[in-house]
């Protein structure tokens, strides 16, 4: 029996700092284990701030410094969205209650909402993942390091055997 693939959703406010960091560091995460067939992997923002930008420079920096390219342009969350995922992980508190109100007021999908630092090991409760767009640099590194703990610990929990069942 064929697995279908799992479609996760990262997203942030504007889609260009901290959700887009999360799809590049999950992807290459998927990719390092060669299980791109088994995902599928985007990011949106709640908001239209930023739509059809690229990500943020600093952001884009931090993942090259890591040996990432961050692509794609920022959109926003759509209805379609809510269909499409299965996994819909939010960067923080507020991002996430926009994410409920938009699912009712859709009345779309069944996808998974959560806290991407809910699978973050060293969060010791704070579930929050800090915007660092009016931050310096070094934001950005700390960002990345939540991100990719975070990251790595999902795409472990979503490829347990007990997931695949």
């Amino acid at each position: 029996m064929t697995r279908e693939r799992t479609s996760v959703l990262f997203v942030c406010l504007g889609n260009i700092c901290r959700s887009p960091l999360a799809e590049g560091i999950f992807r290459r995460l998927v990719a390092k284990r060669e299980l791109n067939h088994e995902f599928e992997i985007d990011s949106a923002g709640t908001g239209d701030y930023h739509l059809g930008e690229p990500p943020d420079p600093r952001a884009a920096d931090v993942a090259r410094i890591h040996g990432i390219t961050l692509t794609g342009t920022a959109r926003a969350l759509e209805p379609k969205d809510f269909e499409r995922f299965d996994y819909i992980i939010a960067m923080d508190r507020t991002n996430l209650h926009r994410i409920q109100e938009l699912q009712r007021e859709y009345g779309a999908g069944s996808a998974t909402l959560s806290l991407l630092r809910e699978f973050d090991p060293e969060a010791k409760g704070d579930l929050e993942v800090p915007d660092p767009y009016y931050g310096g640099a070094g934001g950005f590194e700390r960002v990345y390091r939540m991100i990719e703990r975070s990251c790595r610990q999902l795409l472990s929990q979503l490829t347990a055997p007990q997931h695949a069942e």
